[in-house]
């Protein structure tokens, strides 16, 4: 087993079909992952390593696990996906996409067959799997503010519910991206009594100022200049175009969320806008199944504004449903199986 440059051990890939590959080693991919491991499925896990939380101290709201910082809890999940005999490896997927044929074993699916899938890798290993999960995750794409970027993930937040605590009662600047921007900083003046919304051009209507005013929320109509770094390299303020700077501790913002596609283009996966040009994920019904036969997606991949409990557990429920295809697949094929013998004799 060799160590990644982060110091994480990556499997070596297997030969022949495995059961499932699962693209994305998060939250939710993990927790797919162990749940067809624990199912006595062959899994491969592939992961790039650049999890979406990794600027993140900690994570939370996940019950039992409150505070643990997200690079201790793949670890974790990593493990616990080996201890059931499924792989982990690190690895960027070039291509995923059907195979040239597939095998004609009767599964559950209205096509009446059981698909095939190859995942080749950057580095030109290549994976043959029957179902794809497709755990990819989401990028964050911040507002174009001069040293907003250097500040992600401490003094510039985006989710009251993953960073609110931590940064209760500071002085807090909403910087406004559009219309979701109006109930994030009603969700922030949660957290804290000094609050100053920069509407960036966004020009608020009459009843958001009058809510706002109500609850105590400034409001800064004045363009911003740049964001200004303090000596110990925290957030100082908002320089304002008119040379002002406007005192503040923390930025909220409401990213644009684009769902991970690199490589999978040639699966064909239908996927969805986010009113308001918000984001971009991949569509997906129940459990995450998707239009694609043999193709399920968990996840900020398809769930733009999931935290990691909510992303776990889909992950979970599309490892089951999975695992449930591929058990009456395996059925129809010794069904199959059985009738041709008989015929024969």
């Amino acid at each position: 087993m060799a160590v990644t440059a982060s110091g994480w051990e990556t499997d070596q890939l297997p030969g022949g079909t495995v059961d499932a590959v699962v693209i994305g080693g998060g939250a939710a991919g993990l927790n797919g992952a162990l749940m067809l491991a624990r199912s006595r499925r062959s899994v491969v896990v592939v992961d790039s390593g650049t999890p979406r939380n990794a600027p993140a101290d900690a994570v939370h709201g996940l019950l039992g696990l409150e505070g643990t910082a997200p690079a201790e809890l793949l670890r974790r999940g990593r493990e616990e996906v080996r201890s059931y005999g499924g792989l982990v490896v690190a690895g960027e997927v070039a291509s995923a996409a059907p195979a040239s044929a597939s095998t004609p074993s009767a599964s559950a699916s209205a096509e009446g067959n059981d698909p095939r899938f190859t995942v080749t890798l950057a580095d030109g290993g290549a994976l043959t799997a029957r179902r794809l999960l497709v755990a990819t995750g989401l990028r964050d794409v911040l507002p174009d503010v001069r040293g907003l970027a250097e500040h992600w993930g401490h003094g510039v937040v985006h989710c009251p519910y993953c960073h609110g605590w931590e940064v209760r009662d500071e002085s807090i600047g909403v910087l406004a991206v559009g219309p979701a921007s109006v109930h994030h900083a009603l969700l922030f003046r949660q957290l804290t009594d000094d609050l100053v919304y920069f509407s960036r051009g966004t020009e608020p209507d009459g009843d958001t100022r009058a809510r706002f005013a109500a609850r105590g929320i400034r409001i800064v109509d004045a363009p911003l200049e740049r964001v200004v770094t303090d000596r110990e390299g925290g957030i100082a303020g908002v320089r304002l175009a008119d040379g002002q700077l406007v005192d503040r501790r923390v930025l909220a913002v409401v990213t644009r969320m684009l769902a991970r596609t690199d490589g999978l283009e040639g699966l064909g996966l239908p996927m969805e806008d986010f009113p308001g040009g918000m984001g971009r994920r991949f569509s997906a019904g129940p459990a995450g199944v998707t239009d694609v036969p043999g193709v399920w997606v968990a996840g900020n991949a398809t769930d733009l504004t999931a935290q990691v409990g909510a992303s776990a557990a889909a992950g979970a429920l599309a490892g089951a449903h999975i695992n449930a295809d591929l058990a009456a697949a395996d059925t129809e094929a010794a069904l199959a199986a059985v009738r041709r013998d008989d015929s024969a004799a």
